[in-house]
């Protein structure tokens, strides 16, 4: 299938607001996970995340839109058009039927949604805003965008829990290769750090409980890991078919060479424990791409720092790199702000673009311990590689795998 081409950045996380801030945190190796301040979660089993305390400063959004918004819309928008920005796309000068907008996320806009319950039951309908309904469901940010630049072409949200973003990128590339839209908006936004998401999202059952050392709780592929720690935050890019970008003489940033998903389908909620299906995957993205693992220069892991799932991981990339693995960098940057969930994926590969431009690995933090030898893990600070192609998995519940490849120009 064609490659696709990434022609601007938008990223909005707990490490930074739009790229040069990201990535001057993220190849620092700073943490930015810490206790949660936004509500009391005191009494949650855990109650860390990486949260985003200054999203207004960087806000072109009107208050009287915020009023009708969650939050996870706010980050969508500001990323989109931080995108738009970095790729010199002005929207007014777009065909609006052949711009799309592909976002994944796992949980929706539970913000506005609680509020507006609570004043349900305290106040009954005369207190509930007439935007709860439209305001808090999955497929709203890609409403608002659409709303905010007038873009009317086809377009779709993703909702696959941890695997979301990645896959709506894998299915924008897919849709774009078939020239059925000039440019797409893809990625994926989540803004989990609300009370009843806390509440979810503890009910998971694989969340750190370490809330006496924030920063050091989130350990993937550490022998003493304790679960993962959620994080808020968006990440979209510009995406267009290379001749385009040619044409209208703009930078790539870098291509979507290759995509492969699959599931386990052995367990509504956790994985399978040998790996194949991910390997599986991880075939399918690589043959996608045209590409022999031996290509592959940087390796972006899941992470979920529970054993069934790391372990798993490890399984399905020893079955298709081999001894190679021992050369390959690999590391799980999300130990620094959290885990996105459903955003992750489209921040995990804007991180690989980054490496790929300053052929810089950023570290897995408090990886004291690998449970493995096999790989070759980047832990406590970045090292320097020369990397050309990039490999980035997402997986969700029930064992959804979800793989990309993405390469320099």
């Amino acid at each position: 299938m064609e490659k696709i081409a990434i022609t601007g950045i938008g990223v909005v996380t707990p490490s930074g607001i739009g790229k040069r801030q990201f990535w001057a945190n993220i190849k620092s190796g700073r943490s930015f996970i810490k206790e949660i301040t936004r509500f009391d979660a005191s009494l949650y089993p855990s109650h860390i995340a990486g949260q985003i305390d200054d999203l207004e400063k960087y806000s072109h959004i009107s208050e009287r839109l915020l009023k009708k918004i969650d939050a996870f819309s706010h980050m969508a928008l500001v990323a989109a058009e931080s995108a738009l920005q970095d790729a010199g796309i002005d929207i007014k000068n777009e065909d609006p039927n052949l711009v799309g907008i592909f976002l994944g996320n796992a949980i929706g806009g539970w913000l506005y949604a609680e509020t507006e319950l609570r004043d349900l039951y305290l106040e009954g309908r005369e207190g509930v805003s007439p935007y709860m309904a439209s305001a808090w469901f999955p497929a709203a940010p890609q409403g608002q965008v659409s709303i905010y630049y007038g873009i009317k072409g086809f377009s779709k949200t993703v909702v696959s829990d941890r695997a979301s973003s990645l896959m709506a990128l894998g299915y924008a590339r897919k849709v774009l290769a078939k020239n059925k839209l000039n440019m797409i908006l893809g990625g994926g936004m989540e803004a989990p750090v609300t009370p009843y998401a806390l509440l979810c999202c503890n009910t998971y059952g694989t969340l750190s409980k370490n809330n006496q050392d924030p920063q050091g709780a989130y350990r993937p592929f550490d022998s003493k890991r304790s679960g993962f720690v959620i994080g808020e935050g968006a990440g979209i890019v510009v995406m267009e078919n290379i001749a385009r970008v040619q044409s209208r003489n703009a930078k790539i940033l870098g291509l979507i060479s290759g995509y492969g998903t699959s599931c386990d389908g052995v367990d509504r909620i956790n994985c399978a424990a040998d790996g194949k299906e991910l390997a599986r995957a991880i075939r399918m993205a690589l043959n996608d791409a045209a590409a022999n693992p031996e290509e592959i220069g940087y390796i972006s892991l899941d992470g979920l720092a529970v054993e069934l799932w790391d372990n798993s991981e490890i399984k399905a990339l020893e079955s298709v790199f081999g001894n190679n693995l021992k050369k390959i960098p690999v590391s799980c940057p999300k130990s620094m702000f959290g885990n996105l969930l459903g955003a992750s994926g489209a921040v995990d590969m804007i991180i690989a673009l980054k490496v790929m431009e300053y052929g810089l690995v950023p570290p897995t933090l408090n990886l004291d311990q690998p449970v493995s030898s096999g790989l070759n893990f980047v832990a406590k600070e970045a090292k320097e590689y020369k990397v050309n192609k990039s490999l980035i998995i997402s997986r969700g519940r029930g064992g959804i795998n979800s793989v990309l490849v993405v390469e320099k120009v």
